[in-house]
């Protein structure tokens, strides 16, 4: 699916203004890194286990900008684009889209198909594995459930000052994850087949121990006791290793946002990025402020993840804190009013509210691949490649 790039002078633009966050250091949820993940498919729909010949194309193809970078993941079929560690929105862009091309290009030249999408819209059979220690030890511990699991994800990471503080910001994040799931749903097909879901990858996620919503934890110490047990009861190959939706990183000083699917275009992770960033500023003012975190039952965090998953947006969700059903543009409108200012005083408000309704109008990815299936069930194995690909047109 084409991205919407618009000219930065125009109006609701990621615009060099936007996202350049007045105060504050690198760890007061400033800085914003991006991860992307693509699949590599053939004409068809049949996906590519070619992730090595993929990347050393793209690693011989034009200079990316300082920090991004190129690698592998698990399945052999799909490669990963990180950004490097920004402070605006549009540099942020910048990265995303420099990486987009390079991967498309380098996909194209091999023949295949670069696809955004949480889930393979075609079948999967056969699926072949990295190689690798650590990818090993994963295939050891899970067995059946890596033999057919591909899925996609955009991770957002923000800075923050210490480990400490990261704990207490995920707790703050907790009631959010549903929200920000349904905005960027985009995998509603498995195995050749419409789910019924609009993000079947958060579905395929619960099937592995320590997923979902992470649990709230008084203090770091905690947290970290908490996934010590976990590495020894041997549900986990190490402490990275945690399926939760959001997490203090293992690697870097930052809180990391797992909770979307890939997204169609760069404009769509942008947004996600711009919204994840301010709901960690505005966690980190309670946090200063002496503010607990509101209580969410677990059980009602996992019905609510469960909605979001179902329904996207427009669509019925739950609301993890008042435990009641009520329309999914009702709580994204919430979300809106409280990260308003956090958006404001980085200049992202204007451009992150017209990215958002063009979301809105235009729908998520899950609306767009059946859009697509609909006018031309016979393209819906390639439905979502990444502008640049084979048979997609120029970068």
């Amino acid at each position: 699916m084409a991205e919407a790039a618009a000219p930065a002078q125009r109006t609701g633009a990621w615009d060099g203004r936007a996202g350049t966050c007045d105060g504050g250091g690198p760890g007061d949820g400033r800085t914003v890194g991006v991860e992307e993940e693509f699949l590599l498919a053939e004409a068809g729909g049949r996906l590519a286990p070619r992730a090595g010949e993929v990347l050393a194309a793209a690693a011989a193809g034009p200079r990316l900008p300082p920090g991004v970078r190129l690698q592998r993941e698990l399945p052999a079929c799909q490669v990963e684009a990180a950004t490097g560690v920004c402070t605006g929105m549009s540099e942020l862009a910048d990265h995303l889209r420099a990486a987009r091309r390079a991967l498309a290009a380098a996909a194209r030249r091999s023949g295949l198909l670069l696809l955004s999408t949480g889930t393979p819209p075609g079948p999967v059979s056969g699926l072949r594995l990295t190689s690798g220690e650590r990818y090993q030890r994963t295939a050891e511990i899970y067995a059946g459930a890596v033999r057919d699991y591909v899925s996609c994800g955009c991770h957002v990471h923000i800075g923050v000052p210490d480990r400490e503080t990261a704990v207490a910001v995920v707790n703050h994040l907790r009631p959010w994850l549903p929200t920000l799931l349904a905005l960027s749903a985009n995998s509603p097909f498995h195995q050749g087949r419409d789910t019924g879901y609009d993000s079947w990858r958060a579905v395929l996620k619960s099937r592995f121990p320590v997923s979902g919503t992470p649990p709230y934890c008084a203090s770091a110490a905690e947290y970290d006791a908490a996934l010590d047990r976990l590495v020894d009861c041997g549900v986990l190959a190490d402490r990275r290793q945690t399926f939760w939706l959001v997490r203090p990183s293992e690697r870097f000083p930052t809180v990391e946002l797992r909770v979307a699917d890939a997204v169609p275009g760069t404009e769509d992770a942008v947004l996600q990025a711009a919204l994840s960033r301010a709901l960690v500023r505005t966690a980190l003012t309670a946090v200063r402020q002496g503010h607990e975190a509101r209580p969410v039952d677990d059980r009602v965090a996992a019905a609510a993840l469960w909605s979001a998953a179902r329904y996207g947006v427009p669509g019925t969700a739950v609301h993890p804190v008042e435990q009641r059903r009520m329309p999914a543009t009702e709580r994204v409108r919430e979300l809106f009013a409280l990260v308003a200012p956090a958006l404001e005083q980085a200049g992202d408000l204007g451009p992150a509210r017209a990215a958002l309704a063009r979301l809105l109008r235009a729908g998520t990815g899950a609306h767009r691949q059946r859009a697509a299936a609909a006018h031309d069930p016979v393209s819906r194995p390639v439905s979502c490649p990444v502008p640049g690909s084979a048979s997609a047109g120029p970068p």
